[in-house]
């Protein structure tokens, strides 16, 4: 099983950028999936998830800003970032809880991508 991120790069203040977070393998079911993000120096923080059914949580920092989605068909959780603050340059890294065909879960990260928010 892979992640595979997306989607970030350099982007002024106030702009918007959209994460995408494609899983690949064998994959039986995919249940929550979530970005944290992570600057260096400091630990990697918890962004958003989202569960099977569609609920979902945000940490404070992101809450009317930040927007998590999936499309289960394709096996990938999105994260829509409006109003961009200096303060949420880091790296992005998706997360998910993925049961394989032999029926065994476990958690897979992604490989991280890029955001960067400056003038």
């Amino acid at each position: 099983v892979q992640l595979q991120a997306s989607g970030g790069g350099l982007v002024q203040p106030g702009g918007s950028l959209r994460l995408s977070c494609a899983a690949s393998g064998s994959i039986f079911s995919i249940v929550n999936m979530e970005w944290y993000r992570q600057v260096p120096g400091k630990q990697r923080e918890f962004v958003a998830r989202i569960t099977t059914s569609g609920s979902t949580n945000y940490a404070d920092s992101v809450k009317g800003r930040f927007t998590i989605s999936r499309d289960n068909a394709k096996s990938t959780v999105y994260l829509q970032m409006n109003s961009l603050k200096p303060e949420d340059t880091a790296v992005y890294y998706c997360n998910a809880h993925i049961i394989g065909l032999a029926r065994v879960a476990d958690n897979y990260w992604g490989q991280g991508t890029q955001v960067t928010v400056s003038s």
